[in-house]
């Protein structure tokens, strides 16, 4: 299925350093995830205007590029062409991080893999609400108690899911954690909770009386704890006998600590916390909600908002709502979609326009990171109005008290999860705030832009060529701001048979996702410049280069498939990114015969990438080869 990403998956894999240079990649759901060996080898410039990369960012050690909704099947590539399913990986240096960096990442480690059960457990919730609210279902139906226990289910054995991935992050032993947990849920101390009767372990050690349902922060100390003490176990214990010794020991010895000490003190952590949410909600509700409506975006950038969203579980698990973080997220990303909608709106240019079009439909959706690293955050003026509009929305949200009753994606189908309390009142709260994020974002980037894009305008837009020529003429100064053509017309850059863009190699270029144009088998190992313009792109492995000419067409010139793995063998270069071309001056040399003796098709790749702005595409002869 990710076969078509194999082009855009390598050269990602040579901009960061290649292969070699990747300890570990995972991904999000809209970024690639890279630890790298030595991030200052990787090349951010040339990563963020590749086709299919909305952006790069570095933060705390983790090396990301955005690819969008479908970067599961970008990283499906990535894994295999870095050899990462077979890299040992487990004894990898680990990179240095701050305090606040180490803890934000361990917090985000253990809630990020359980959010889709515990977002699907919210919808449940949400739909449930809406059936009772419209009289479909009653609250003492079989059914209602049925759903309700679907949903209930992720948030009562949550100390589970939570102890798995923090086991997994912790490096220890993930089904024994597992299993800890599932002590302090079993039905039959339940039972002695419910009867509160005092419980001695040997008749000497006392087990405190605490429900540990919906729990949060009693199973995070209690692994942690686990994880020190099943690496010494496993150290002390002889190969030989550890297999059965270890488990048991673990479950004995943490079965105790669990019950008598460590559980008992998470859960006094936990109504402390219960009364900080309890205080904010009385004293300062608009806070967290204009915090986050507002911070978000720079949240999101920094990576800090993987430490704030877990807040909100903690809250939802102690008091049954949330309204640290959900409220003002929401809003935060409803501002930012309407911002990218106005951008779309007046955008002039097919590709920004596409772009921007599809990011906002994204972040109505509730993934904002497209559009945030794809347009509003290169634009700036989008950004810093969709910031306002967030805060003003949170502003609302916070003075009305809206709370969500279940965790989910905070795009538009979150407003569900408002629904609740035997009341409608959340829910049109919700609406509010939601339409005044929107229309405050909205309005702002409309007048900013106005501003932004005169500024942007009146910059010189004409370019000085630095190649010196050898007949001495006057320095060419091209202008690269022509009136576009309706149609894309472009010569020819190589000698060779020009084939239709079907027969390509590689179903990236052949599906035509990149662009169109047509596929060259090459008869001589030349790259010439289809038109005046300049070099927008040149890959440091030299085996592809863009252009963009002065009417506005974008070029890209690939030679091979999978050359980019030849690091530049064979390839010979005569310019350089940046530099302004004449029609028909020499690029590119590469050597056919020993690019296909090393086992790489030749074929070369001429798309206009930017496709969408022509009626239509057409690669012709160029006269200068015949």
């Amino acid at each position: 299925m990710s076969k078509k990403y194999e082009t855009l998956a390598a050269d990602i894999i040579e901009q960061v350093g290649g292969k070699e240079n990747i300890n570990t990649a995972y991904h999000c759901q809209t970024r690639l995830r890279f630890k790298l060996k030595d991030e200052s080898i990787a090349h951010d410039e040339v990563l963020k205007n590749m086709d299919g990369v909305a952006g790069v960012i570095r933060n705390a050690g983790v090396y990301q590029v955005v690819i969008g909704t479908h970067v599961a099947d970008v990283f499906e590539e990535v894994e295999k062409l870095a050899g990462l399913d077979q890299k040992e990986t487990a004894d990898a240096p680990e990179e240095k991080k701050g305090a606040l960096n180490t803890v934000i990442d361990f917090v985000a480690s253990v809630f990020q893999p359980v959010i889709p059960a515990l977002s699907g457990a919210g919808m449940v919730k949400a739909v449930l609400a809406l059936l009772v609210v419209f009289h479909v279902i009653t609250n003492d139906s079989q059914t209602y108690i049925l759903l309700n226990m679907f949903a209930d289910a992720v948030f009562y054995f949550l100390p589970v899911m939570l102890a798995y991935t923090e086991a997994k992050k912790l490096k220890c032993n993930q089904i024994l954690a597992a299993a800890t947990a599932l002590i302090l849920l079993h039905p039959t101390w339940t039972g002695m909770v419910a009867a509160q009767e005092a419980v001695n372990f040997f008749e000497i050690i006392p087990f405190q009386l605490v429900n540990y349902g919906n729990s949060v922060i009693p199973i995070i100390l209690i692994v942690f704890v686990q994880s020190y003490l099943e690496r010494w176990l496993n150290k002390a214990m002889p190969k030989s006998v550890n297999l059965v010794f270890v488990p048991m020991l673990v479950l004995i010895i943490m079965g105790t600590l669990s019950f008598s000490v460590i559980g008992p003190l998470g859960n006094i952590v936990g109504q402390y916390l219960a009364t900080v949410f309890n205080f904010l909600a009385e004293n300062a509700a608009w806070a967290p909600a204009v915090l986050v409506g507002g911070l978000l975006p720079v949240m999101v950038m920094f990576g800090i908002h993987n430490g704030i969203a877990p807040l909100g579980v903690m809250q939802m698990a102690n008091l049954g709502y949330d309204s640290i973080f959900g409220p003002g997220c929401v809003c935060s990303n409803m501002a930012q979609a309407s911002a990218g909608a106005v951008v779309a709106f007046r955008e002039k240019k097919a590709k920004e326009k596409q772009l921007a079009t599809a990011g906002s439909i994204t972040a109505f959706m509730g993934i904002t990171e497209p559009l945030l690293y794809g347009v509003n955050l290169p634009k700036k003026y989008p950004l810093y109005a969709s910031m306002v509009g967030g805060a003003c929305g949170g502003l609302y949200a916070g003075l009305t008290h809206t709370h969500r009753f279940a965790t989910g994606s905070s795009g538009l189908p979150a407003v569900l999860l408002y629904i609740g309390d035997n009341t409608m009142t959340f829910f049109y709260n919700i609406l509010i705030s939601i339409v005044i994020a929107c229309v405050v974002s909205a309005v702002l980037t409309w007048i900013l832009a106005s501003a932004f894009e005169k500024k942007a305008a009146s910059k010189t837009v004409t370019e000085t060529n630095t190649n010196t020529s050898s007949s001495q003429e006057p320095t060419p100064v091209l202008s690269m701001n022509q009136e576009k053509p309706e149609n894309a017309v472009v010569l020819a850059t190589t000698p060779g048979s020009i084939l239709p863009l079907n027969t390509a190699p590689d179903e990236a270029f052949a599906s035509g996702m990149l662009g169109q144009g047509a596929v060259i088998r090459p008869s001589k190992g030349e790259v010439v410049a289809p038109f005046d313009g300049k070099v927008s792109v040149f890959f440091p492995t030299k085996h592809a280069i863009g252009l963009t000419s002065q009417d506005g067409i974008e070029v890209l010139v690939h030679v091979g498939v999978n050359t980019v793995e030849l690091n530049g063998k064979y390839f010979d270069a005569k310019v350089s990114q940046g530099d302004i071309v004449r029609k028909g001056q020499m690029l590119l040399n590469f050597d056919v015969d020993q690019i296909a003796k090393a086992g790489y098709p030749t074929e070369t790749m001429v798309l206009v990438t930017n496709t969408p702005d022509f009626k239509s595409v057409n690669v012709v002869e160029n006269p200068t080869f015949n």
